[in-house]
């Protein structure tokens, strides 16, 4: 009965710490999710491959999602 009310006393204190943690921990789950680059990668390679884009344009854009990758391994190797 104790731990109950002491729950319902400091639930305003500690709700707004929890719900931070929480946020915090989507973000960064969001933050290092790399499969939409991968997706985007593949999307990429079938694009040059259909003759749809260039080879400039293809290097281009796989430097930029590439250094996106590196960002997130980066952010990976870090932890929480």
């Amino acid at each position: 009965m104790a731990f109950l009310l002491d729950d319902l006393f400091l639930f305003p204190v500690r709700f707004p710490f929890w719900l931070a943690r929480k946020l915090s921990d989507i973000a960064r789950e969001e933050m290092t999710d790399d499969s939409r680059i991968h997706e985007d990668l593949l999307h990429l390679q079938m694009r040059f491959e259909m003759e749809e884009i260039d080879e400039p344009t293809y290097d281009r854009e796989e430097r930029r999602l590439m250094e996106r990758l590196d960002a997130i391994r980066k952010l990976k190797e870090q932890g929480p």
